[in-house]
């Protein structure tokens, strides 16, 4: 299965601008470090697509998260790509963000 290409989907996209915004209340630097963290974890993930952990409350192995700072960088393994379905907070309670967010495959 190769994965080569990683696309947003646009709620992962308004999630990372309300990150930008909300951080940048306090550091215009700071909000555009955390979103260039969050956008090269993304860019690194056809290399390594399993690396990131099972989201332990879905348990599917197609979706799988890794952490930039303080968020959970939430994506799906699909068959010919891997999509960022969302960016939170992870204090945030997962299903209230995500659900009908996680179309088939």
């Amino acid at each position: 299965m190769a994965h080569q290409l990683v696309v947003w989907s646009p709620e992962a996209l308004e999630d990372v601008e309300s990150i930008a915004a909300y951080v940048a209340r306090d550091s215009r630097f700071y909000a555009a470090a955390v979103v260039e963290k969050l956008l090269a974890t993304a860019v690194t993930l056809p290399l390594f697509p399993g690396s990131g952990r099972v989201v332990p409350e879905l348990c599917e192995n197609s979706i799988r998260e890794r952490f930039v700072y303080s968020y959970r960088l939430i994506y799906r393994l699909r068959s010919d790509d891997i999509l960022v379905v969302a960016v939170i907070h992870g204090r945030r309670l997962l299903e209230s963000v995500v659900e009908g967010r996680l179309p088939k495959n």
